[in-house]
């Protein structure tokens, strides 16, 4: 690739690029360049909105470079105000730590493990803590650029309190970069805040700048907000492949494009000309093949089609022996299909439970007939055996 060429590549979908002139200096100059992530494991699963900039990061390891993904064990303690109306409760360390043996291993089905780095960041942030450091570098950061942040602006025009802590994580997340004196550092499009503190403190520092790269938030499957667990609008990495190929089908046809741009390498012009039905197979197909496989791949698709596309039941439903006198709550939530049975009995207000293909709209005890299909939203089916 020509250096345009390069850049084009390793920056497509970005929207922030500070700056590309540094961009092209660092990659002319021909070195391995470091790429920093930084990842709070605030919860133990990742979904597709975390892998579009591990996906970046890839690009980048596929030109060459390292990537170092960064797991903030110190910085989960205090919580990412960025982009919150309300302070994040804190974690306990032991929980962090499980969080974090998650992100790794989900992480890898997007990274090439030869050419990545697993750094924690306490090693470096509990001695600065501990010294002199910190007040020393709290000398080059005034009250203004801390309260020019949006997310700062509207929380304290809501009169939702801010942390001395939160105030702080910038500056922590900042000193990451520093210590491993990073070249590029990705984040979500709410992160820019933080990564160009961590040019300034690199600056500082003596060191040459890290070049700024921030992705768009992936919208969910609602079309509307940002993928998130909360909002129930995501697929997860670890979903099986059913469920994603299906999730992933569910998606609005005009955010495609945009799950195309930041998850794929795919030509845009050429899904452009596909048909919105081929093209959702397709993406489907690509990101079930990227978290499992090929075979898994093909087999999800053969459902799909044979379930929603000709409207024939599964060949394969699993078997549910539901105990006599059971709210069809407790069977949901017995089957899986629900994380709680207040859950359960939500999809069943929903119209999402059927019966012999009958929708059932109260939480009753469950009557049924050996050989009964349940069918629990979109997804799950179960031939009913007494």
């Amino acid at each position: 690739m020509t250096l345009d060429e390069q850049i084009s590549f390793l920056t497509r979908g970005c929207v922030d690029i500070v700056s590309k002139a540094d961009l092209a200096k660092k990659l002319e100059s021909g070195k391995t360049l470091k790429i920093k992530l930084g990842c709070d494991p605030t919860s133990a699963d990742l979904h597709l909105g975390h892998s579009v900039a591990l996906s970046l990061m890839r690009r980048f390891q596929d030109m060459g470079h390292t990537a170092v993904l960064v797991i903030g064990d110190f910085t989960a303690a205090i919580g990412d105000p960025s982009g919150r109306d309300s302070t994040r409760p804190v974690l306990g360390q032991e929980q962090i730590l499980q969080n974090a043996k998650t992100y790794t291993a989900q992480a890898f089905k997007v990274l090439d493990p030869a050419k990545t780095e697993i750094r924690f960041n306490s090693e470096w942030l509990n001695p600065f803590v501990a010294g002199k450091d910190l007040l020393t570098t709290l000398q080059h950061i005034t009250v203004a650029q801390v309260l020019e942040r949006d997310d700062f602006k509207k929380r304290m025009a809501a009169g939702n309190p801010i942390s001395m802590l939160e105030v702080l994580y910038s500056l922590f997340q900042g000193q990451d970069s520093v210590a491993l004196e990073a070249d590029v550092e990705l984040g979500g499009t709410d992160q820019i805040f933080n990564l160009l503190v961590g040019r300034q403190l690199q600056k500082n520092n003596g060191q040459e700048p890290q070049v700024a790269l921030t992705v768009p938030l992936l919208v969910g499957l609602d079309g509307v907000k940002k993928m998130s667990k909360s909002y129930k609008n995501y697929v997860g990495l670890t979903d099986a492949p059913e469920d994603m190929f299906g999730k992933i089908m569910s998606i609005a046809d005009e955010v495609m494009p945009m799950y195309y741009e930041l998850l794929t390498t795919e030509n845009l012009e050429d899904i452009k000309a596909m048909h919105p039905m081929a093209a959702k197979k397709k993406l489907a197909h690509i990101l079930v093949t990227r978290f499992h496989s090929k075979e898994l791949a093909d087999a999800a698709q053969t459902h799909f089609e044979t379930v929603f596309s000709k409207k024939e039941l599964p060949s394969d439903m699993p078997t549910l022996s539901p105990e006599s006198g059971a709210l069809l709550s407790a069977v949901i939530f017995t089957a899986g299909a629900a994380p709680s049975k207040n859950k359960a009995r939500g999809l069943i207000e929903q119209g999402a439970v059927r019966l012999r293909g009958e929708k059932i709209m109260t939480d009753n005890v469950l009557s049924y007939e050996n050989g009964d299909v349940l069918q629990i939203g979109r997804r799950h089916f179960f031939k009913l055996v007494k």
